[in-house]
């Protein structure tokens, strides 16, 4: 399989800009950032008062990226208006490299669930919006058939994370999608709502999470607001994610998986839906595996070695989808055998 580069200045520009949307995560500190442990791990906030009540506004899990940020956060709130006018300035060059921008109603809902915090919050892009931001993660020129675009938006989280962060977004979802015309799909139990559907496009916005348990049933996302559709395999998926740029306006900052986590878990979801109604998308998640699949092997070899070899250790059914599906991309079978050999 042959891939298409972006040049080493669009690749360049495109970090710049994941750069300086992370910058945002300080410059509207309210008060003291103060650090708290959870499970073991140690996560930042914004601690302030408002009249006798203390507030803490989630800011992100320790990093020394995000340290360094805390710690400039008065000259990076100086700064604002150039780093917006810079981030502008790096779209325009993005978008004259012909990366995918967003279209418009995609980009301003994106931007919309960005500023309520999303994405801070702990959510991570799936599907193939995601797909499409790795065009820039990984320097991959696509093409439109190959992203077999679709507006529908996936967006997965944690539940333990959502329970235990203490923060939820602003304003509430309901009211952002009410804004954009977005209506909840009726479910049979009405109090545990996770799609919403647009009335003018046929959009659907979904919520999804990890399935722990036997079965994929309904679960609350506290922090976000919402409820979510549990699914098996998806913890492997959502684990460390990174962060990403859409391109639209100045950009958006939100958050999508690893590369390599999202090939290997393709590889799955591809054999799981190869008969029935989802047969077609089973096609498309067996493409996106394979193109990411060569490019890593190319680029990333040790990441795409370490997250196969963590996925073909968590069991027999594992094992079997991912051996299913690459038995029908016999390429991409070589590919990951050839990194794994070294």
């Amino acid at each position: 399989m042959t891939f298409r580069r972006h040049s080493q200045i669009a690749q360049a520009a495109y970090h710049d800009l994941v750069s300086l949307l992370l910058d945002e995560t300080v410059t509207d500190l309210r008060g003291a950032p103060t650090a708290r442990r959870i499970n073991g791990k140690k996560y930042w906030y914004d601690r302030y008062r408002i009249g006798a009540q203390i507030h803490e506004k989630y800011l992100g899990e320790e990093s020394a990226a995000l340290l360094s940020r805390i710690e400039r956060y008065e000259n990076l709130k100086a700064d604002q208006a150039a780093i917006r006018r810079e981030r502008a300035r790096l779209v325009r060059l993005l978008r004259s490299e012909r990366l995918l921008g967003m279209d418009g109603a995609t980009g301003s809902l994106l931007a919309a669930l960005s500023r309520a915090g999303v994405f801070r919050l702990g959510g991570t892009l799936v599907g193939t919006t995601a797909f499409r931001l790795y065009e820039g993660e990984l320097g991959l020129r696509l093409t439109l058939d190959q992203t077999a675009m679709t507006n529908d938006i996936d967006i997965a989280s944690f539940e333990r994370l959502s329970l235990a962060l203490g923060d939820t977004v602003d304003p509430s979802l309901h009211d952002v999608f009410q804004e954009f015309d977005f209506a909840p799909v009726p479910t049979l139990d009405r109090k545990h709502v996770w799609r919403w559907r647009q009335s003018n496009s046929e959009t659907i916005v979904e919520f999804l999470t990890p399935s722990f348990d036997e079965k994929e049933d309904v679960k609350p996302l506290p922090a976000l607001g919402v409820s979510a559709q549990s699914l098996h395999h998806l913890n492997f998926l959502i684990a460390e994610p990174v962060p990403a740029a859409a391109v639209y306006r100045d950009g958006v900052r939100v958050q999508i998986p690893r590369p390599e986590r999202f090939a290997v878990h393709k590889l799955i979801i591809a054999n799981r839906r190869k008969h029935g109604p989802d047969s077609l998308k089973a096609r498309k998640d067996l493409m996106q595996a394979e193109l990411l699949i060569h490019m890593l092997a190319e680029d990333r070899p040790s990441d795409l070695a370490e997250a196969y070899s963590d996925a073909m250790s968590k069991g027999p059914r594992w094992r079997e989808h991912i051996e299913a599906s690459l038995a029908r991309a016999p390429a991409a079978k070589e590919r990951i055998e050839s990194v794994l050999d070294d």
